[in-house]
């Protein structure tokens, strides 16, 4: 399916823009962790303050405490929740429990939920959420959260959504900057989908991705 690539030099603060457009009433939005969207979400809080009856799920989870410094949500509360002055119905994994247990509970928690927007990035081995290079979750149709084995530090285990759920959300954005993940980049969207390449597998009914220059640098565009 095909990608919507956009070089810029703020991709955070775009996808925060978006993240601010689509935080309606009754909007279902999945966030991620991971090293590049804290500024997506300082940026979303700043436009749009109120996220009431705003539904705001997790693409994925580390097994560990919502306290802990490697929990998704624990990011997601210090640089978005915390600088919001009406705050988001939360749909959060419970990363406390045992990762089979807290994956059930999110599948189904998620039972009749379509995504309107996701954001995720990509990793420098080409995972996105906690989809690693070859794991049999991405063989996945029915299920719609998994547990995933740790696939890059911290070696935790993990709770992740699975493909089906993002084939179906409105909005897939990924923003990635960087120029180590200049090759992820390019095997995510230049090259054929590929197991080895997860982020190239995983699209929405849109996809758009949010890239700096360095991310970009092995694209022909």
């Amino acid at each position: 399916m095909t990608v919507e690539i956009r070089v810029l030099d703020d991709p955070a603060g775009v996808a925060g823009g978006l993240l601010a457009e689509a935080a309606v009433p009754g909007a279902n939005l999945a966030l991620s962790g991971g090293s590049t969207v804290g500024g997506a979400y300082e940026a979303a809080a700043r436009l749009q303050g109120r996220w009431t009856d705003v539904h705001v799920w997790f693409g994925d989870e580390r097994a560990v405490p919502p306290d802990d410094e490697d929990s998704n949500f624990r990011l997601v509360r210090e640089q978005l929740l915390d600088g919001l002055a009406a705050p988001p119905v939360l749909h959060r994994i419970l990363g406390e429990e045992p990762v089979l247990a807290a994956a059930a509970l999110y599948h189904d928690e998620l039972a009749g939920v379509v995504l309107d927007l996701a954001l995720n990035g990509i990793g420098a081995d080409g995972h996105t959420a906690s989809l690693f290079p070859n794991a049999a979750a991405l063989d996945e149709t029915e299920r719609r959260a998994l547990a995933a084995e740790p696939g890059l530090e911290p070696f935790v285990s993990r709770v992740t959504l699975a493909p089906p759920v993002f084939a179906t959300c409105s909005v897939l954005v990924y923003l990635v900057s960087g120029v180590g993940k200049a090759e992820a980049v390019r095997r995510a969207f230049a090259e054929a989908p590929d197991r080895q390449t997860p982020a190239s597998l995983v699209r929405g009914r849109r996809t758009i991705a949010l890239l700096d220059a360095a991310a970009a640098s092995l694209l022909d565009i």
